[in-house]
């Protein structure tokens, strides 16, 4: 499993030019889903992102969470983290999970950030969607497990 957070003044997605979801100062949370993961991977990656200390606080130190800021989030499927550019110049993403076992898992990452706290929305999965992303800082994050 993948995560690019960004730590965002605020975010949205457009589908078909209809806004599905928007946020103010909080995270946008590009996921990708790759061969072998499940509950294990979101679990922990869905605890690390709500604890994470990547927003400043009074003394511009990044010491506070997305809790402690009182913050939203806004998860978005994104299989092109699995992108392999090694060979050629297409990249491939043969070690994305196919879109049966990504999907409950992109699902159940944001049920479980809303679990800990963070109001949390979607992306559509598997939409064209345009993201809108004011990055705050700019901050940007890489997790895996």
């Amino acid at each position: 499993m993948r995560i690019l957070i960004q730590r965002v003044s605020q975010a949205s997605v457009t589908v078909n030019q209809e806004n599905i979801s928007k946020i103010g100062k909080g995270l946008l949370i590009l996921l990708g889903i790759g061969h072998g993961d499940g509950e294990e991977q979101v679990k922990f990656l869905a605890e690390k992102t709500a604890n994470l200390r990547i927003f400043e606080d009074e003394q511009g130190k990044t010491n506070l969470s997305i809790l402690d800021v009182k913050g939203e989030a806004i998860v978005v499927s994104q299989f092109t983290l699995y992108a392999d550019t090694r060979k050629g110049r297409r990249p491939s993403f043969i070690d994305a999970a196919l879109p049966e076992v990504a999907a409950p898992l992109v699902e159940r990452f944001a049920e479980l950030l809303r679990s800990h706290g963070v109001p949390t929305q979607t992306g559509k999965f598997g939409a064209n969607m345009q993201v809108e992303i004011h990055n705050d800082g700019p901050v940007t994050i890489w997790l895996e497990k």
